[in-house]
Order: structure tokens, then C-alpha cells, then sequence
């Protein structure tokens, strides 16, 4: 019977998620409170559903994107994406060095911090031989905190009086997640959603070089450790796909004035497949993921969190960051 009604209520909630009723917070919030009461039924399928409902909606989103404004945004955040990076991972291995979190677990949750969340530990986890129970701990600690920002971002950016592009911009630098990084800016405006959308994929693409960087330590450290034949083959790089088609995309609905009415469709489709993506992490979340993620790991990952949102504000609204 139990069964049978957490089944209702996810389906119903993920119909609801469809219809244009739904905003991507509160498809969050619906997912969240099934999650934490009667449970997804489906989380084995779901935790597929996502990664890839995420990666197409992103590059339908793409179809809303002007091209020059995603080179703009690439251009002019280049400095200061390297430095909050390097200062997210600096920040981050102190408090986890004086938190005693874990080496493997500490280093995965300040590199979710620093560039995007999930998509980031997902790359550079299997590089540093993270086992499962490390990447849990990170994915779950930077996931529940990617949920808070998504629900409070918005709230605190109109306290603040940010215009939309000051909120776009710290969204993307300051939200650990794409998903939540686009369904926040969605909820400020139409103009935060693009500048969001644009400097957070711009940044994702610094997985490349972070995770090479990883490899290439993990690499010669075995190398000094370790006979050679027990040395291991090096680990592929997970290569996020999903961030050309979205150029791509964007490129289209650039130069190709003639397919606007095609292009304005796909975007939308865009909308409602992140809001689903929104509602299945949502339902992801459960009382052992609570649990699992335990203390240190979490104080680790809300200070860091704080210092990167506080600090990027603050630089923001003081003009020293901005398109």
C-alpha cells in the first residue's frame, strides 16, 4: 500500500512538473517533501532521467541564447573565474584540513564548489579513485546545499536590490549546480537567466583542465609510490558534451533568423525539461542521504558556500566583478 501511494505521488508530482503551473523552485520543493516522506520509488531509474533530461534541456535552453552574449560573458569572466576558483579550492582544503574531513571527500566537495556542483566530483572523483561512500559524501553534501540556494537565491537577491544581471552573474558563481543555477536565474528574470546560464557553462568548461591537473598528480604520485608495474592506467576524462551542443545551439538561433519560431519552441521545451530535472533531484534527496552525509563534511561545505556567496556579492556589487 505504501508502495502504491509513494508511486501516486511521484508520478502525479512529476505531471505537475510538466504543466505551466510548475516553476522550477517549486518543482524543487514538491520533490524534496516526496523525497523526505514516502520517498522516490524510482531513484535507480530517476538518477539516470536526470543526467540526461539536464544535458538536453541545457542545450534547449541553448536555443533561447545569443551567441555574442555567451563570447562576452567567456571573454570578460576569464580572470575572475580563474581567481574564485583558485580561491573556492584554497578556502575549501583549509576548512577541510581544520574540520578534519577526509582528503578525498574535502578535495571533491571544494572542487563542486568551485566550478558546478555535481557534473565537477562526477569528473574528477574517479581521476583521484574516490570509492563510492567519498563521492556520496561529497554529491550528497554539495546537492543539499545546491537545493537551499535555488529556494533562497532568488529572496536574498531582491533584499539586496541586485539588478539582473548582478544576480545572473553571482547565481553562476555563487550556486554550486547548472540545474539550480538556471532555475534561479528563471525565477529572477529573463535577463538573469541568460547571463546565469551563459558564465555558469563558461565556467564548467574549467572541469577540463582541473581534471587533467588531478590526473597528472595522481598520476606522478603513484608513479613515485608505486612499482611500475602496479602503476595504473591513466583514467579517462569525463568530457561534458552537453556545453557544445548548447553553442551550438546558441550559434543557431543567432544566425539563423528563419527558424525562430522553431527555436523559441525548443528553448521553452527547454524550460519545462529543467523544471522536471529540478522536480527528479528533488525527489532524489531522502532521510539516509541526510544521514550519510554526516557533519564535518557538511560544516566544510556550508562555510565554504557562505565565503564564496558573501565574497562574490560583495566584489559584484562593488563593480569589481562584472560583465
Amino acid at each position: 500500500m505504501t508502495s502504491n501511494l509513494a508511486k501516486t505521488l511521484f508520478v502525479a508530482g512529476l505531471i505537475f512538473s510538466l504543466t505551466p503551473w510548475a516553476s522550477p523552485p517549486l518543482a524543487l520543493t514538491i520533490g524534496l517533501i516526496i523525497g523526505l516522506s514516502v520517498g522516490n520509488p524510482y531513484r535507480k531509474r530517476t538518477k539516470s532521467w536526470t543526467k540526461y533530461l539536464l544535458q538536453g534541456s541545457v542545450v534547449g535552453l541553448g536555443f533561447g541564447m545569443n551567441l555574442q552574449l555567451i563570447l562576452k560573458a567567456g571573454r570578460s569572466g576569464f580572470v575572475y573565474t580563474a581567481i574564485g576558483i583558485s580561491f573556492a579550492l584554497l578556502i575549501g582544503s583549509t576548512l577541510a584540513r581544520l574540520l578534519k574531513v577526509q582528503n578525498v571527500p574535502g578535495f571533491l566537495i571544494s572542487t563542486g564548489t568551485a566550478i558546478c556542483g555535481g557534473s565537477a566530483i562526477a569528473a574528477v572523483g574517479p581521476v583521484i579513485a574516490a570509492d563510492e561512500e567519498e563521492m556520496s559524501i561529497a554529491l550528497g553534501t554539495v546537492f543539499i546545499l545546491n537545493s537551499i540556494a535555488l529556494l533562497i537565491f532568488p529572496s536574498i537577491g531582491l533584499e539586496l536590490g541586485l539588478t539582473q544581471t548582478q544576480f545572473g552573474l553571482w547565481a553562476a558563481l555563487a550556486i554550486h549546480d547548472t540545474s539550480s543555477v538556471v532555475g534561479a536565474g528563471a525565477k529572477y528574470g529573463a535577463v538573469a537567466l541568460g547571463i546565469a546560464t551563459t558564465v555558469k557553462l563558461a565556467r564548467a568548461l574549467w572541469i577540463v583542465p582541473l581534471t587533467l591537473g588531478a590526473a597528472a598528480v595522481k598520476r606522478r604520485f603513484e608513479e613515485k609510490t608505486a612499482p611500475d608495474d602496479l602503476v595504473s592506467e591513466p583514467t579517462k576524462v569525463q568530457w561534458p558534451w552537453f556545453i557544445l551542443l548548447f553553442v551550438l545551439a546558441a550559434v543557431a538561433n543567432t544566425f539563423i533568423p528563419a527558424g525562430a519560431a522553431v527555436f523559441h519552441a525548443l528553448a521553452r521545451l527547454g524550460i519545462i525539461g529543467l523544471t522536471a530535472t529540478l522536480y527528479l533531484i528533488g525527489s532524489g534527496v531522502s532521510r539516509s542521504t541526510l544521514k550519510q552525509v554526516g557533519a564535518r563534511p557538511l560544516i566544510q561545505g556550508v562555510l565554504l558556500w557562505m565565503i564564496v556567496a558573501i565574497s562574490s556579492v560583495l566584489a559584484i556589487r562593488a563593480g569589481w566583478i562584472a560583465l
